[in-house]
Parts: C-alpha cells; sequence; structure tokens
C-alpha cells in the first residue's frame, strides 16, 4: 500500500503580511509600556531608573520632517530627536522600493484601519464605496494637508528657524507631550477621536484614504517606487476579483501595471488571483519578482538593520540625559513649552542649557542613567 504523500500547504501573502504587522505591533506596544513607565516616574519628581526608549520618536513625524531639512541644510543630525529622522528616512525609503507597504504592513493606524474596515462589512456586507465625483476630491484633502506642512517646513523655515524648533524646550518634550496628548485627553480631542472612528466605521478607510497626510507624501513617493504591482494581460482572465478585493479600489484588472498612489502592497490582489504568476509584484514584467517573505524580509532588514546602524553610530538615543527629562517635566507647565501654531515662543538657548548644567548638577538624586 502506497504511502500518502502530504504537501505542505503553501502559506498566502497575508500571512507573512499580517506575521511582520504584528511583531511591529508587539514592540510598539513594548516601547509604549516603557515610555510610559519612564514618564510615570517623572510624574512622581524622580529621576527615571530606565531609559527612555527612542522608538517613540517614530511618532514625532512634524518634527522628524524639520530635522530632515536641518540635515539637509548643515549635514547635522541634531541630538535633539535623531532617531525620529532615522526613522523618517526609512520609511519614505521603503516606499521608493517597495509602494505604501508601511501602510499595509507596519503601521499601527493601518491595522487599526483593517479593523474598523470589518466591522463596516460586517454591518454593510458588501461595503459601501463613495461615488468617484466625490471620492477624487475628498482624496485630495490628505494631499492639501501634506503639502501644508511640506511648505511650512522646506519653503517657510530658514535655518535659524530651524534650530530655535529643534532646540526650544517644547521640542525637547515633544514626545512626552505626544503621550499625554491621549492619555490625558482632553474633550475636544475625545470627541474628534471618536468621530473618525465613527466616519471609518460608516465609510471604509476613511483615514488612510482621505486624510492621512503621512500617506499622501508616501504614497507620492512610491509613484516613482521600483517594485510595482503587474499583470500580465494574455493569461490573465478578467474574472474581476483582484478590482474587488482591493483595499484602496484599485481597477488593476484595466492596467498591466500598477502606478497608483493609493497601492500600498498588501498583496491581496496577487494572493486572490486564479492564474498563476499574472500578477506579480517585481521591478519589471519580466524581472526580479518580489514575493511577501522577501517583502517582509526587506522590511525588518531596513528598520531593525538601520536602528543597529544607528546605534552603532551614536545616533539613535538623544542626548537628553534622564535629569534633564526632569527638569523639563517640572517647568512643562510655563509658557516656553508651548507653542502657537507650531511657532515656539522665544527662549535662549545658552541660559536654558545652563539652567540644565545647574540643576544636574544640583540635584540631589543621583540615579541617573544618560
Amino acid at each position: 500500500m502506497p504511502i500518502p504523500q502530504f504537501k505542505p500547504q503553501k502559506l498566502s501573502a497575508q500571512f507573512y503580511r499580517q506575521l511582520i504587522r504584528y511583531l511591529f505591533l508587539i514592540s510598539i506596544l513594548i516601547i509604549g509600556f516603557q515610555f510610559i513607565v519612564f514618564v510615570d516616574q517623572l510624574d512622581q519628581g524622580k529621576v527615571p531608573d530606565i531609559s527612555r526608549p527612542p522608538g517613540v520618536e517614530a511618532f514625532l513625524p512634524i518634527s522628524a520632517l524639520i530635522s530632515l531639512k536641518y540635515w539637509l541644510k548643515t549635514g547635522i543630525l541634531n541630538e535633539i530627536h535623531p532617531s525620529g529622522l532615522l526613522i523618517l528616512i526609512f520609511i519614505c525609503g521603503s516606499s521608493l522600493l517597495l509602494k505604501k507597504v508601511f501602510c499595509s504592513w507596519i503601521c499601527p493606524i493601518g491595522l487599526l484601519n483593517e479593523w474598523l474596515s470589518k466591522l463596516h462589512l460586517l454591518i454593510f456586507r458588501k461595503g459601501l464605496r463613495i461615488h468617484p465625483v466625490i471620492d477624487l476630491p475628498l482624496r485630495s484633502l490628505k494631499y492639501l494637508l501634506a503639502f501644508f506642512f511640506l511648505w511650512a517646513v522646506f519653503f517657510q523655515m530658514d535655518v535659524l528657524s530651524l534650530e530655535k524648533f529643534i532646540y526650544s524646550p517644547y521640542n525637547r518634550m515633544a514626545d512626552i507631550k505626544m503621550l499625554k496628548f491621549f492619555t490625558e485627553i482632553s474633550a475636544t480631542t475625545f470627541w474628534v477621536t471618536s468621530g473618525l472612528i465613527l466616519l471609518s466605521v460608516l465609510i471604509r478607510d476613511f483615514w488612510c484614504r482621505y486624510l492621512c497626510p503621512y500617506g499622501a507624501l508616501l504614497g507620492a513617493l512610491s509613484s516613482l517606487g521600483i517594485f510595482k504591482i503587474r499583470r500580465d494581460q494574455i493569461t490573465c482572465t478578467n474574472c474581476l476579483r483582484c478590482d474587488k478585493i482591493c483595499p484602496s479600489q484599485i481597477t488593476v484588472s484595466k492596467v498591466s501595471t500598477v502606478y497608483s498612489d493609493e497601492c500600498h502592497a498588501c498583496q491581496k490582489c496577487v494572493d486572490i488571483c486564479p492564474e498563476k504568476e499574472t500578477l506579480i509584484f517585481s521591478n519589471t514584467r519580466k524581472g526580479l519578482h518580489l514575493k511577501a517573505t522577501y517583502i517582509g524580509i526587506g522590511l525588518l532588514l531596513i528598520f531593525a538593520g538601520g536602528s543597529f546602524l544607528g546605534r552603532l553610530t551614536g545616533n539613535w538615543q538623544n542626548n537628553i540625559s534622564n535629569k534633564e527629562y526632569l527638569y523639563h517635566s517640572e517647568r512643562s507647565h510655563e509658557f516656553i513649552y508651548g507653542h502657537n501654531r507650531g511657532a515656539v515662543p522665544g527662549y535662549n538657548r545658552q541660559k536654558l542649557e545652563a539652567e540644565i548644567l545647574d540643576f544636574s548638577k544640583s540635584s540631589k538624586n543621583d540615579q541617573m542613567i544618560p
């Protein structure tokens, strides 16, 4: 009697995508927990006995954008939020290489958006889609927001303005202010956030498709990307499955190469296509074909390898000691720690740094991690 042969089932691209996504989510949660403990010790008036996790700077995109221009203008990688700049470069680099892969493989907001989309489909079954006449102007909103930030940073700020912001008390505390924006949520923030969540349930991908300026920036960069979804027009049977499953509402069946800035390389169209090798993710139709496993490995190399290189060169952790963080934390209610529509109040940098040095020397609590 012949022994039955068991062939291992081929894992879909979605398996690898979700694996990478949840690995990044776990790392974000670990970073978040460590940062919450760090800030809680500051709130108790203590010098933290743990180091601040540099990964929190991923949530400071405006500061990173300002640091990017400062670096391009001066060649100096500033020491206030250096990892924020490196993470921005990693994300933009991944989009130039692999379309908007960050949005569907890494971004935690993108993951929340997928959960809300599933809830949308549970309620509306086949899902609701906005008419193209309305959809197009709505999609332009995120580009207007992205243009505003790029214009404000790259066309309105000179080197002195960049330095003033980077070394300001506000920017030194920006990561802690960002955390407290969510932990000490105001009524306005609560209702705006609730409204966005509700709209994302009623309208699929509402935030990502219509409002996210980060996604707009990555979409523009991805249009220049090397790898794209490509369709073999000869073997395609026009079953339209790719069109129906595409979360970005791209008509994949009508093009030979997907140039759309809305494509975030989720690979759902590739997974569902019944004809082998008809839809592929490659640099040319007959060129290098990237499977989901290689996309996942590539992302891990970009972010894990990049952060390792940042640590190796001393450009990952900032130069703000835990004692200095305590100094800022005790004064965070003061006027100079605020901002007015992005403009930071005037301050004397030399005087500020002298006061920080005096505080560090005179502090009775010597529990400091540099």
